[in-house]
């Protein structure tokens, strides 16, 4: 655990350094208020000091919003190709993450924010981070992070498809993308959950939607699991609040629990690339580590009449970063057949942002679900 030392009004003082996607402590810290110019706090930032503000909360929110209006003022080198701008991409992106990032503020020991016109932020920062441990730095972006779940988590996401809200905690990643649930609630249940009540598995369940899709639908038992334990705290608390403790199971940490299954389900993070924060690993898995332990594990796992379901984007195919052949290549190497695949066009905004330099691949993107069957 790091601690940041700063001097103010001539005394020492220390905090602990908090980063929810791992950080590094500030090297250098400097104080910054109301009469702090944009222009120097964006060098500063630029280069590696960060800037414990003391001024109005209001005011250090449009000096964060200033200073990602430079930053962005220098766009991203075009790609040769969706595959070089990706990168590229991700790299400008964590470098604007780690300039913005050096706007900073303390926490007291109770999570107070001790600022002019700040919120209460303590039941926020209990959510997020868990009871106070003392005086704690983090960073101003960070913290409107930790604002935003908040207000998520109280006021719920509608899910047309479960006919209810869920829930999300923080860096847990919210189903705002309608078109996976969407296909779970509509592909045809397979012969071993058809005729008769069954068990499901829902791997890597994060708010627990798709698990409270299947028991929506009627299946008697769904297994819900995740690694990640704020997921797993997330299911158990949306599975209680839909009143479906007595359907849904939610265990863990682990990918597959015990047994066997009629349908096993899994909507692992579609894009193989390195995660930068918790809440990316929603969406970012390093060589595809989940996507190849659910394949290699299912076809041991299901029962006769069983399927796997797959929800898969294929993103990562028009950005370069994986192949078709390398996809059905993976299910054959895993005993598993296809027994169909169901589309689903995206709907979110950025497929239609013509500014993005990953648009082209966004606007052909398709959401699949593949219904795999043992091939033995």
């Amino acid at each position: 655990m790091s601690t940041l030392h700063w001097t103010e009004d001539h005394t020492p003082r220390s905090a602990r350094w908090h980063s929810e996607n791992g950080t590094p402590a500030p090297r250098r810290t400097v104080l910054a208020d109301d009469r702090t110019k944009a222009a120097t706090a964006h060098r500063l930032a630029r280069e590696g000091t960060a800037l414990l503000w003391r001024g109005d909360y209001h005011n250090a929110r449009r000096l964060l919003a200033a200073i990602s209006r430079r930053t962005d003022r220098t766009p991203s080198r075009p790609g040769a190709t969706l595959a070089d701008a990706f990168h590229l991409e991700r790299r400008a992106r964590g470098h604007r993450a780690r300039v913005l990032g050096r706007l900073l503020v303390l926490l007291e020991d109770d999570h107070t924010l001790s600022l002019r016109r700040a919120p209460d932020v303590r039941e926020a920062c209990r959510q997020a981070y868990g009871p106070p441990t003392g005086p704690s730095m983090v960073s101003l972006r960070e913290l409107l992070g930790v604002i935003g779940a908040h207000q998520w988590r109280t006021k719920g996401v509608d899910v047309p498809a479960l006919g209810a809200r869920i829930h999300p905690h923080y860096g847990v990643f919210s189903p705002v993308r309608g078109e996976y649930v969407d296909l779970v609630a509509r592909a045809p249940l397979p012969p071993a959950l058809r005729h008769g009540p069954g068990t499901a598995f829902d791997l890597g369940t994060g708010t627990g939607v798709l698990a409270a899709v299947l028991a929506r639908r009627g299946v008697r038992r769904v297994v819900a699991t995740d690694i990640a334990p704020r997921a797993l705290a997330c299911a158990e608390d949306n599975v209680q609040r839909l009143g479906l403790s007595g359907r849904v199971d939610v265990v863990g940490p682990c990918l597959f629990p015990e047994g066997r299954a009629g349908l096993v389900v899994c909507n692992p993070p579609w894009l193989p690339a390195r995660p930068s924060s918790a809440l990316e690993q929603g969406v970012y898995d390093p060589d595809g580590a989940m996507l190849h332990g659910f394949l290699a594990e299912l076809s041991d796992r299901l029962l006769p009449g069983g399927e796997g379901w797959l929800v898969l984007s294929d993103l990562a195919e028009h950005l370069g970063l994986r192949t078709r052949g390398q996809l059905l290549g993976a299910f054959e190497a895993a005993r598993l057949r296809v027994a169909d695949r169901i589309d689903a066009a995206p709907r979110h905004p950025r497929a239609r942002d013509t500014s993005d330099p990953l648009h082209a691949a966004r606007a052909a993107e398709t959401t699949s679900l593949w219904r795999l069957a043992s091939g033995e």
